[in-house]
């Protein structure tokens, strides 16, 4: 079998992430100028890449970031499984005091191996993990060998400790900027990490 190569980033910004808002995946938002610009910039860098398939979450901030290889015919599949992570009561309100506790206390509670807590209304880490496996075997058994995927941060982050087959409370230490890009080679057996959160194709925006 011949190597998968596997671009996967995270959408560019949109007004609730500029504004800190919880998005999560009940909050459908478009992207911003910025976000715009910096899906136009990837674009622009990785458009020589020649890319078999895009794969984006269901929701349009992923869509509209990756829109022009899309507009080029590339093949595009949307996948519920790469949505963001239900973040429950919090979506659409801003950080408060509060809920940087309630955040606190599910990160606190995942790094010490309690990966069915939850906020209030959400979705948990085994939860989110499970369907992002569901994702990661569908990678595996796809015939194309150059695949462009775009997601969400925390899904990210969780989905590079699934690649890695790390424990999930590993998982913070994957950092995900908007746009920012892991490609990742898949042998046919495991998943090797030849980028993680590359963000050069941004250096000549003017935000």
């Amino acid at each position: 079998m011949d190597k998968k190569e596997i671009f996967i980033l995270r959408h560019g910004e949109t007004d609730y992430n500029a504004q800190r808002i919880i998005q999560g995946r009940g909050v459908n938002s478009d992207l911003n100028r910025k976000g715009r610009a910096q899906g136009m910039a990837f674009y622009d860098k990785y458009k020589g890449e020649e890319f078999e398939v895009v794969l984006t979450s269901e929701l349009k901030r992923t869509q509209q970031t990756v829109a022009s290889f899309i507009n080029d015919g590339i093949p595009w599949e949307k996948h519920g499984e790469i949505d963001e992570m239900d973040w429950g009561i919090h979506e659409g309100k801003k950080g408060t005091p509060a809920m940087k506790n309630d955040y606190v206390a599910m990160t606190t509670a995942w790094k010490s191996g309690n990966y069915n807590y939850r906020i209030e209304g959400g979705e948990s880490a085994q939860e989110l993990a499970d369907r992002l496996t569901i994702f990661v075997n569908h990678l595996k058994t796809r015939a194309e060998e150059k695949i462009l995927v775009c997601s969400h941060g925390r899904a990210m982050r969780c989905l590079m400790a699934v690649l890695k087959e790390d424990a999930l409370k590993d998982m913070e230490q994957y950092m995900h900027h908007n746009t920012g890009l892991y490609k990742v080679i898949f042998n046919g057996k495991k998943f090797d990490f030849e980028t993680v959160n590359d963000i050069s194709h941004l250096e000549d925006l003017n935000f």
